[in-house]
């Protein structure tokens, strides 16, 4: 068997490099007029995709055995699922995790700060639409319009009313959860494919809208100096604005995971599962699907509009263009590679899709190529994410009544 995979994995290797031998190996040098052959790399072309083939055929026969495990009923239970059941692994790694976040600005460069900040927005986005899609099951293509409605809340009535961050970081999101609604209402009755469309084609509408209505958002020329969050009328430059902004986005995070966790254990949270699972047998069981639907809509925005509060004070300049289906569809990424439904998983996949580009910048312009192979990897061998949700199951153990065994003794 394995020298079957490694036969197939050399002959792999060797039409690659007949592939690649006229781009990898000759080499005409015009100055010269001389014909140049780097045989070396030949060489490497041949030993990388013989790993890389090894590699994947390996991990092909790995996940064929998990699925076998699993069709005959033996739960298989991943290594990040034992480590976040490990207390001796939990402990000590949120203790790290709170002492680096608390001196990561005082340690780091502001450009790594913002990076942070960056990657915090979208753990905020990632949990919103994680309660739509991993939690609920309703496909949406169209998450970045409730981020644009938050953004420009901030942009719009600070420069028509002077209202300030904190008095706007609630309307936005109730604004947001107000249009959550408002798409909820023509999509009860879609599922799937449809549903996505519909929701794709809202998102489109809401950035069309910011970019044609010159006099109420300004075109596509966007609104700058937007004014950073304040601190009790304190006067700050940049550096501090961006720590300040940093450890207001860890307390935003922590608030966001709160509520999400408590929202995914609580009665709406078991019908939202129930709506995923099956909508028939969900509506069977007396649950109002129309209710449950708007309220995932709704509050799945709510953490969208606080972002895009937030993505306004910290950039300070909004235009369309920050809000395109690319956006909708990398806020969904997150939840995908995290794992749906997987408040942790959603955290984890965000740091990598927003990390992983910005220090992958020294391999220039294949950057963006190992970015995409990394999820192509990811959804070929982890298509449950990095961090599976795990179904909360009950046991039962059947008490007997007292004296049930005591038989009568003669004294």
């Amino acid at each position: 068997m394995l020298s079957n995979e490694l036969k197939k994995s050399f002959l792999v290797s060797l039409w690659f490099m007949f592939l690649t031998f006229p781009i990898m190996v000759i080499r005409v040098n015009t100055v010269e007029n001389i014909v140049e052959w780097r045989w070396a790399n030949l060489l490497l072309v041949g030993l990388g995709s013989f790993f890389v083939s090894a590699l994947w055929r390996y991990m092909i026969r790995r996940k064929e055995e998990g699925v076998q495990k699993s069709e005959s009923g033996i739960d298989r239970v991943t290594l990040s699922q034992r480590l976040l059941k490990d207390r001796r692994f939990t402990i000590p790694a949120l203790i790290v995790i709170c002492i680096v976040a608390l001196v990561f600005p005082f340690i780091f460069s502001i450009y790594q700060t913002n990076i942070m900040i960056t990657a915090m927005i979208y753990i905020l986005l990632g949990l919103g639409l994680n309660i739509v899609v991993g939690v609920a099951g309703l496909l949406d293509l169209g998450y970045a319009a409730f981020y644009c409605v938050g953004a420009y809340s901030y942009a719009l009535l600070n420069y028509h009313f002077g209202l300030g961050f904190w008095t706007v970081l609630a309307i936005g999101a109730g604004l947001a959860a107000l249009f959550g609604i408002i798409l909820g209402f023509p999509v009860l009755r879609l599922r799937g494919d449809y549903l996505a469309i519909v929701t794709l084609g809202f998102g489109e509408i809401i950035r069309l809208i910011m970019e044609n209505w010159n006099e109420f958002s300004f075109g596509p020329s966007g609104i700058a100096n937007i004014p950073r969050p304040g601190f009790f009328g304190m006067e700050m430059n940049i550096e501090q604005a961006t720590i300040y902004i940093y450890f207001l986005m860890i307390g935003l995070a922590l608030f966001t995971i709160f509520v999400v966790n408590r929202l995914q254990n609580s009665r709406i949270g078991r019908a939202w599962i129930a709506l995923r699972e099956d909508e028939v047998a969900c509506q069977a069981m007396g649950i109002d699907k129309r209710k449950t639907k708007l309220m995932a809509f709704s509050l799945g925005a709510t953490w969208a509009g606080f972002a895009g509060v937030v993505f306004a004070a910290k950039t300070t300049f909004i235009n369309p263009a920050s809000f395109t289906l690319w956006e909708s569809i990398n806020i969904l990424c997150v939840v995908v590679l995290g794992g749906m439904g997987s408040i942790v998983g959603v955290i984890v996949g965000a740091f990598i899709l927003v990390l992983l580009p910005e220090y992958l910048r020294f391999l220039s312009e294949y950057r963006i190529l190992v970015y995409g192979a990394v999820l192509v990897v990811m959804m070929v061998f982890r298509p449950g994410g990095i961090v599976e949700t795990t179904r909360r199951t009950y046991q039962y153990k059947e008490i007997e009544p007292e004296g049930a065994l005591l038989s009568p003794t003669s004294k």
